[in-house]
């Protein structure tokens, strides 16, 4: 390949990139990105990689709530739906912004985000 077809591959490329990152973001995630990083920075909320598993309240460097230091949660499937479903009616006194896919109007929607999250966020260890 010459080095011009090359520049061109590769500028295609660079172009076609934020476009096909943001294609991979699952439903639902936009619900989160606005507070949450999925790298070991944190945003406004704690950072969300490796969530599932861990302890709520165990980013270092996250300044969390009382309750939420204090809940005692390990973040499950189970205990992830829940709270994303209702977060201040699981841990109340949190300072989480979002409602909850539970308050959202759409139901069938906000199940569908839902079960894309988690599944996404298993996979970002």
């Amino acid at each position: 390949m010459s080095f011009k077809k090359l520049a061109v591959v590769a500028v295609a490329a660079a172009l076609l990139a934020p476009a096909a990152a943001k294609a991979a973001d699952p439903e639902g995630w936009n619900n989160c990105k606005a507070c949450h990083l999925l790298t070991g920075k944190n945003g406004v909320g704690p950072n969300l990689q490796g969530v599932a598993g861990r302890k709520a309240g165990a980013v270092e460097g996250f300044k969390y709530s009382p309750a939420m230091s204090g809940s005692g949660l390990t973040w499950d499937e189970a205990t992830l739906t829940k709270y994303l479903t209702d977060p201040k009616g699981t841990i109340p006194g949190n300072k989480m912004a979002f409602n909850g896919f539970g308050k959202m109007a759409d139901q069938d929607k906000a199940k569908r985000e839902l079960a894309s999250l988690l599944a996404f966020l298993k996979t970002y260890k």
